[in-house]
């Protein structure tokens, strides 16, 4: 496991080497990336995967303003001229319950999961949504090994091996390695 001094984007493109050997070498063929403009998509492209099938997963849709989308239209039609599919939905430990907690205090069970994810850094808890995400949107197979690469904030700092369930059962998800991480 390679552990990085600082978390962010400063990360990115090590993260990518280390998900995209860690999958080759454990013959894993499916990669799950957070990606909200498609940057971290497009370095990882840069890399030449062959072999392998890319996963994106976006920030829902209304995540920093009402309406407001953040992967780009042509992003989006770049990538699918690509075959790499495009997860754009609900956060899985998020969701309608945040709605519930700014509204009337408190938190729900859910955000206390993602909090707790968050204990071993927000790009763990960012992989292990998105994976379950793209399990909802049977982009992946339910209990089938992937890496699943994430950040916090821009860029990647984290990749895990893990198999992952959906999000109604998502207490079922196995963290099978950490790859790579911050320290903090």
């Amino acid at each position: 496991m390679k552990l990085f001094n600082q978390p962010g984007s400063s990360n990115t493109d090590e993260t990518l080497r280390i998900a995209l050997d860690g999958a080759r070498q454990r013959g894993i063929k499916r990669i799950v990336v957070a990606s909200t403009t498609g940057a971290t998509i497009d370095r990882l492209c840069a890399l030449k995967p062959e072999g392998m099938e890319i996963i994106c997963v976006s920030h829902a849709a209304g995540f920093h303003a009402p309406g407001e989308q953040e992967l780009s239209r042509e992003k989006r039609l770049q990538l699918s001229e690509a075959n790499i599919p495009v997860v754009t939905m609900s956060h899985a430990l998020s969701g309608a319950e945040r709605c519930f907690s700014n509204k009337f205090g408190g938190v729900s069970p859910v955000e206390v999961a993602a909090h707790t994810l968050r204990m071993f850094g927000q790009g763990v808890k960012v992989c292990v949504e998105i994976s379950l995400m793209a399990t909802d949107a049977g982009v992946i197979p339910y209990g089938e090994p992937v890496v699943a690469v994430g950040g916090s904030g821009t860029g990647a700092d984290t990749a895990l091996v893990l198999r992952p369930s959906h999000a109604a059962s998502f207490l079922d998800t196995k963290i099978d390695e950490i790859l790579c991480k911050p320290r903090t």
